[in-house]
């Protein structure tokens, strides 16, 4: 059976009370193996040979008010394989701590600090875990945003020694899921693409797109000529209007009845195919 050896970051962002995985492997699907989190609790990678059962089992012990460094001696002394696994965790509060077993495949290693753990295995070195930790700690804005140049930050430093397959994003929060039905902020996957970081990069933005509302600094105000240039694009896009136009296309969180226009769906009506 292949192992998931890869590189992986957990982390969170405190004020924005999110948790989350990013994870890329020359593995198929890695995402259906490797990444957990539980909005307001913590998340968990758990690759290399990987013992899935780590994920649900580390979410349980967080809800118990254990601390990711007491998790990791729990999940590991009652495996015979430990030796074999690899695993970081974070929990809601920033903690974190990470595992690296002595049979892990060189090279192996981990970096942990406040709100981050990054970990990998079969890795072209030491410098690829410690790039997703640089590039995490100095960073702002999305945790997912984030998370995603920590991947690339790793790619660039040679990332998984045998090469590029898939990658996934995964991150939590209390009611971020469609709706506030769950906790499901954020659930992307590559599962097999020649660039999966950069593909799972695209697909983000389509999700931002999508899901994100605008923010004031993305806001343009509507003036004569460019509600002439909207009502020309929305007619060729077989419209009758902007706002069934954006209904239409999945935009409907960025509707606004202010006067205004953000960047992103401007830029999306322009990119639009004429029929």
């Amino acid at each position: 059976m292949s192992r998931p050896s890869t590189f992986s970051i957990v982390a969170c962002d405190p004020a924005a009370n999110e948790v989350g995985v990013a994870v890329q492997s020359k593995f198929l699907a890695v995402g259906a193996a490797v990444p957990w989190a539980m909005g307001g609790v913590g998340a968990v990678a758990t690759q290399a040979w990987a013992n899935t059962s780590y994920g649900p089992r580390a979410i349980a012990l967080l809800q118990e008010n254990k601390s990711p460094a007491e998790i990791v001696g729990i999940l590991t002394d009652s495996d015979e394989r430990r030796d074999e696994r690899q695993f970081g965790i974070v929990d809601a509060l920033g903690r974190s701590a990470s595992y690296t077993g002595a049979k892990c495949m060189d090279y192996a290693g981990s970096f942990t600090g406040e709100n981050f753990a990054a970990q990998g295995n079969i890795l072209a070195g030491p410098a690829v875990v410690q790039a997703m930790a640089d590039k995490f700690n100095g960073s702002s804005g999305y945790l997912a945003d984030r998370l995603v140049a920590a991947l690339r930050a790793a790619q660039a430093q040679g990332g998984d020694r045998r090469g590029k397959q898939s990658a996934a994003l995964l991150i939590a929060k209390p009611a971020g899921g469609y709706g506030g039905f769950n906790d499901r902020f954020i659930d992307l996957r590559v599962d097999d693409h020649p660039e999966p970081i950069e593909e799972l990069a695209r697909i983000l933005e389509l999700h931002k797109l999508y899901f994100f509302p605008a923010t004031a600094a993305d806001l343009i105000p509507i003036d004569a000529a460019l509600q002439r240039e909207i009502d020309t694009l929305v007619a060729r896009a077989g419209a009758k209007d902007l706002v069934t136009f954006m209904h239409r296309e999945n935009l409907e969180e960025r509707v606004r009845s202010d006067g205004t226009i953000d960047q992103q769906t401007l830029r999306y009506l322009r990119g639009f195919p004429a029929p």
